[in-house]
C-alpha cells in the first residue's frame, strides 16, 4: 500500500462548503473549541500515581497544556511534527512541491502521520519515563487517556482552522498564557490552599501585586522592588511587541479594472509571524523536558542536563535556557556564568527563529511565487508596471526573503531578551499572547469589514 493510500484512511474535519464563513460562524466555533480546551484541561488522569512534570510548570505555558489532565502532551506532538517535516523539506531529503495543489496534500498527509507518531511515541515516553506514573495495573489506561487527549487537541486544532479563526495551536496558547499571566498577578492562595487574603500581613501572597501590596504594608524593600520590576518589564514588553508588530513594507498596488483605484499590499516586519518562535520555544522547550524525564528515568543526570526543581542548573538546557538576570541582580546573586547563558540563549533563539522562520515561508505558500499568484488572481498589479506575473515576482522577492530572515532573526531576538528581563510570566509567552491576539483581532475585523460592507466582500470574494 502506497503512503498516500494511508491517507484516505485518517479522518478528518470536513471543510466548510461555503468559500467564506460567516463572522458568527467562526465566533461560535472559535469559542467552542476555547471552552472544550479549558474542560479538557481540568480533567485529571485516572489512575496517575504522581506528577513529576509538574515542575516543568513554566514549560507547560509554551506546549499550550497542564500537566496531569488529559491533554498533558498538549500542542507538542503537532509542533515537533511540522519541525520535523520542515527540516526535511527544507533540507529537501523529501522533495514536496507545496505550490501545486497535489504536493500541498501529500504535505498535510505526511504532516499528519507524523503527529500521530509523535502522539502515541510521547504518551509512551511520558509513562514509561515516569515522568507521569501510573498506578500498578493503570499503565495503559493512562497511555490510552494521553492519546486521546493528544487526539483531541489535534482536532480541535483542524476544526479551528477550517471552522474558527486562525490556528488552535495559538488558540490553545493564548488561553493559558492568558490564564497563567491572570494568576500570576492575582494569585493569592499558595501551594497548600491558604488564602494570603485571611490574614494579609503574616501570610506571603504569590501574585505580584499582591506582593507588591504586602511588600509596602510590611516594609520588605527587595520584594517591593523585585515585584514592582517584574510588573514594569510586564509592561514595557507589551509596548515594545505592539510597537514592534506595526512595522511593515507597503507596496502600492492598482486595481487594473477600475481606473485610479489603488491598494497597499501590507508585508509585516515579522512576515512569518509567531510561528518561528512557538518552533522554536516548543523545542528547547522539548529538550528540556525530554531532559528531565530522562534524568528522572536513568536517576543521574546526562548531557542534556541536571535539573533542580524544573529548572536546568548544568547540561545543553541549562545552555539553550534562561535565568531572571533582573531578579538575580536585584538580590545580589548575579553571576558571570548566567550572562553567558544568557548570550547562548539569545543566539540560540535568533538562530532557530531564522530557520522556521525560511521553511515556514517555503512550505506555506507565502514565498514571492506564491503571494504573486494570489495578487494577479486578485485583478491587482504593481503601481507603474504591466500585469506580469513575473515581474510582481521579481519585485516581491525585494522585500519577501529579507523580511523573513530579517524578522526571523528580530523576532527572536525579542523573544529572548524578553525572557531575560522576568517579567510576571516567560517573556517569550507575553510576546506570544500579544501576537497570537493582535493576529486574531486582525482576522475578526477582516471578516467583520467582509460581511458588513459588499464591496469589500465582493472584492475579497474575488481575491
Amino acid at each position: 500500500m502506497a503512503v498516500r493510500d494511508i491517507f484516505s484512511f485518517i479522518p478528518e474535519v470536513t471543510k466548510p462548503e461555503e468559500k467564506k464563513l460567516s463572522f458568527n460562524v467562526k465566533l461560535k466555533w472559535t469559542l467552542i473549541v476555547l471552552a472544550a480546551f479549558f474542560i479538557l484541561a481540568n480533567i485529571s488522569l485516572y489512575g496517575l500515581a504522581s506528577n513529576t512534570l509538574e515542575r516543568f510548570k513554566y514549560l507547560a505555558i509554551i506546549m499550550g497544556t497542564d500537566f496531569g489532565s488529559i491533554i498533558s502532551l498538549g500542542i507538542g506532538p503537532i509542533v515537533m511534527a511540522s519541525i520535523i517535516l520542515q527540516l526535511l523539506t527544507g533540507a529537501e531529503i523529501i522533495k514536496i512541491d507545496t505550490s501545486t495543489v497535489e504536493g500541498k496534500k501529500f504535505f498535510q498527509g505526511l504532516q499528519k502521520l507524523l503527529v500521530f507518531f509523535f502522539i502515541i511515541f510521547e504518551a509512551l515516553v511520558y509513562v514509561l519515563m515516569n515522568g507521569l506514573q501510573a498506578m500498578p495495573g493503570y499503565t495503559g489506561i493512562v497511555v490510552i487517556q494521553l492519546i486521546l487527549g493528544g487526539l483531541a487537541i489535534y482536532y480541535m486544532n483542524e476544526l479551528c482552522e477550517k471552522w474558527g479563526f486562525g490556528s488552535g495551536v495559538s488558540l490553545f496558547i493564548a488561553a493559558g498564557v492568558s490564564w497563567r499571566l491572570f494568576t500570576a498577578a492575582f494569585q493569592f492562595v499558595d501551594v497548600q490552599g491558604k488564602s494570603c487574603l485571611v490574614d494579609f500581613a503574616n501570610t506571603p501572597c504569590s501574585g505580584k501585586i499582591l506582593v507588591l501590596l504586602q511588600s509596602i504594608i510590611s516594609r520588605y524593600p527587595i520584594e517591593f522592588v523585585s515585584a514592582l520590576a517584574a510588573l514594569v518589564v510586564t509592561v514595557l514588553i507589551f509596548l515594545a511587541v505592539v510597537w514592534a508588530q506595526s512595522l511593515k513594507v507597503e507596496i502600492p498596488l492598482s486595481y487594473g479594472r477600475v481606473r485610479g483605484y489603488g491598494v497597499k499590499w501590507p508585508l509585516s516586519f515579522f512576515y512569518a509571524s509567531v510561528i518561528p518562535v512557538i518552533l522554536s520555544a516548543a523545542l528547547i522547550a522539548n529538550l528540556q523536558l525530554f531532559g528531565g524525564l530522562l534524568e528522572n528515568w536513568l536517576g543521574h543526570p546526562t548531557w542534556l542536563g541536571h535539573f533542580v526543581n524544573g529548572q536546568a542548573i548544568s547540561g545543553l538546557a541549562f545552555w539553550f535556557g534562561s535565568t531572571n538576570i533582573l531578579e538575580l541582580a536585584i538580590r545580589g546573586g548575579l553571576l558571570p556564568i548566567y550572562l553567558l547563558q544568557g548570550l547562548t540563549h539569545i543566539i540560540t533563539f535568533m538562530v532557530f527563529s531564522t530557520i522556521f522562520s525560511i521553511f515556514w515561508v517555503k512550505s506555506s505558500a507565502m514565498d514571492a511565487k506564491s503571494q504573486a499568484k494570489k495578487i494577479a488572481s486578485s485583478g491587482l498589479q504593481v503601481a507603474g508596471f504591466r500585469q506580469d506575473i513575473r515581474i510582481l515576482e521579481s519585485i516581491l522577492d525585494r522585500y519577501i526573503m529579507p523580511l523573513t530572515v530579517m524578522g526571523g532573526a528580530a523576532i527572536g531576538l525579542l523573544a529572548s531578551f524578553t525572557n531575560l528581563l522576568g517579567a510576571i510570566v516567560s517573556g517569550t509567552a507575553i510576546l506570544l499572547v500579544i501576537m497570537i491576539m493582535f493576529q486574531f483581532y486582525q482576522s475578526i475585523a477582516q471578516q467583520h469589514m467582509t460581511d458588513m460592507n459588499p464591496a469589500m466582500r465582493k472584492f475579497m470574494g474575488s481575491a
